[in-house]
């Protein structure tokens, strides 16, 4: 029995996540996939990484005194974990939100005391961006920091000093590729770069939702994007600065239908109840396993990170009249619900 040591502090809970073989996506690409459990962090999502990186980088640098403010634009799992791990150090949170996310993320910042403010969807360039409305509002108030996770590299930096020796830790130095989707960039940035120093030859790859440019990105050198997502959270039409130099080898474009696919199979076969987002990254794993074992590799291993539960969806990927709306198939087992 592998029994975890006591913790001393909340903070300590952040990381060290499970991982897991996925059966299902191994027998699809014929080699293992190993997902890496970001759902076991105290805020549910990978992105307590950042959150906790991000706020210590701030302290370390004089810029975030007590009694002091974060400030943050995110889809909501950032926010979720910049309100954790904030309310464990004593800061007060703002969060600035687009108002087409879940209801159980904005529930949740309001249940962990975040300000909650929501904005329309726009597009980047946009001045009313959640990303720049943020900004603002940091610049604003009295002794607030932006966090900035898409250009502050401290995100990256969560990755490759945490996520990536991990993996390599949990797979005894055997580690063939890693996958993953992009939002800010840090994970699959700083993932990828933290496995290449243990290994060059270690594939990294871009796994990319129909809307993002970054496909095509890798793929060509233009931002270009193509159909749309209703995957919260990733996709990008830009080179964040966590994105800069990201060792990318490959790229893959998953639509909705085969993210849902994996989401389905898990809960239903594997029993893990996850987001869109993990589901497109288990496809792109899946994609970039059986590119490797094309290639004559043996016994090919491949990891990905399932990014946050499926808890945080409940109002709309496991919602049939939700997904009816948006034309995308009802899990059978909501059918006969």
């Amino acid at each position: 029995m592998n029994i975890t040591k006591p913790y001393r502090s909340t903070i300590e809970l952040i990381g060290n996540t499970p991982l897991v073989l996925l059966k299902g996506a191994s027998e699809a690409a014929g080699c293992e996939i190993w997902g890496k459990c970001e759902f076991a962090n105290p805020g549910s999502s990978v992105k307590d990484r950042t959150a906790l990186y991000i706020i210590r980088d701030a302290e370390e640098r004089g810029d975030l005194k007590p009694g002091g403010t974060v400030v943050e634009g995110t889809a909501g799992n950032t926010g979720i974990g910049i309100a954790l791990v904030a309310n464990a150090r004593g800061y007060k949170t703002v969060i600035v939100m687009p108002d087409n996310q879940s209801k159980e993320k904005m529930d949740t910042l309001r249940a962990l005391g975040a300000e909650l403010v929501l904005v329309p969807p726009t597009k980047y360039a946009d001045c009313n961006h959640f990303v720049h409305t943020s900004r603002r509002l940091a610049e604003e108030t009295e002794g607030a920091v932006w966090a900035n996770q898409f250009d502050n590299t401290a995100n990256r930096k969560a990755h490759l000093e945490s996520t990536a020796p991990e993996l390599w830790e949990q797979l005894e130095g055997r580690i063939d590729g890693f996958t993953c989707a992009a939002g800010s960039g840090g994970t699959i940035a700083g993932t990828g770069m933290g496995l290449k120093a243990f290994d060059e030859n270690i594939r990294i790859a871009l796994t990319d939702p129909h809307g993002a440019a970054l496909y095509s990105y890798f793929a060509t050198g233009e931002l270009k994007s193509e159909g749309s997502s209703v995957a919260e959270g990733i996709g990008q039409g830009r080179i964040t600065a966590n994105l800069e130099g990201a060792p990318i080898d490959t790229q893959f474009r998953v639509s909705d239908e085969e993210g849902l696919h994996w989401v389905a199979q898990m809960l239903r076969e594997e029993g893990l109840c996850l987001g869109l987002s993990s589901g497109i990254n288990v496809a792109g794993a899946v994609e970039l396993g059986k590119q490797l074992v094309a290639e004559g590799r043996k016994d090919v291993r491949v990891a990905t990170i399932l990014a946050d539960t499926g808890f945080r969806y409940l109002s709309t990927l496991y919602n049939p009249d939700w997904l009816r709306s948006k034309g995308l198939p009802v899990f059978d087992w909501l059918e006969q619900a």
